[in-house]
């Protein structure tokens, strides 16, 4: 049985531009509504707080109506002045804000709202039984999200720009979980991406 004391936070990374989305930035792909019925900020942010209750999200502009939606969900936000300059500032701040007794957390991104709660669930106790970093893996292709103990928080804080955390899962040992979800290799970057059937 999973020990109880045992605390995994979830860090939601919803600062990028999306500009692959809509070049023009009229359209926010997080704002986007899903065939569920919720915008994709949301859909993410829900499935991570189901399994993770000390959750937040991480955003590059506080007047956003990204945060709106995730008020609404009572789902903290903090901010990244430097969120332009790569996902690793993002990264930073959002870790920055893990409680001194947290164990392990887990980095999900805004724009994947497929990934299942069972995937998330499987990455929490994997890190519970002792694993440093884990990935779920979906017919031999590693995705999103990943979960990393504490002691890789000097590592992370240690990187810059838009190297994110991969190159920890190219220089540290990595446990990879066989999990029967597409939803982590689906994430919205062109408006077809809305409309993804989950089930393929």
């Amino acid at each position: 049985m999973m020990d109880k004391r045992f605390l995994c936070c979830g860090i939601l990374l919803a600062a990028g531009q999306g500009k692959r989305f809509d070049p023009s930035g009229r359209q926010h792909k997080l704002l986007q509504v899903l065939p569920s019925g919720q915008n994709v900020v949301s859909a993410s942010a829900r499935n991570l707080q189901q399994v993770f209750p000390r959750s937040w999200a991480v955003l590059a502009d506080q007047s956003s109506t990204i945060q709106s939606s995730l008020q609404a969900l009572n789902f903290p936000t903090y901010f990244c002045a430097d969120a332009a300059l790569g996902m690793a500032h993002s990264l930073r701040t959002g870790i920055e804000q893990l409680p001194v007794d947290a164990d392990a957390f887990v980095i999900a991104l805004a724009d994947m709202p497929f990934v299942s709660v069972q995937t998330l669930m499987a990455i929490r106790d994997s890190l519970a039984k002792g694993a440093d970093i884990v990935v779920p893996v979906y017919l031999g292709q590693r995705g999103n999200p990943v979960g990393f103990s504490r002691k890789h928080l000097p590592d992370l804080h240690s990187l810059h720009g838009d190297r994110g955390a991969r190159q920890l899962l190219q220089t540290q040992s990595v446990t990879e979980i066989e999990v029967d979800d597409p939803g982590i290799l689906q994430d919205i970057d062109r408006p077809e991406d809305l409309s993804i059937d989950n089930e393929c």
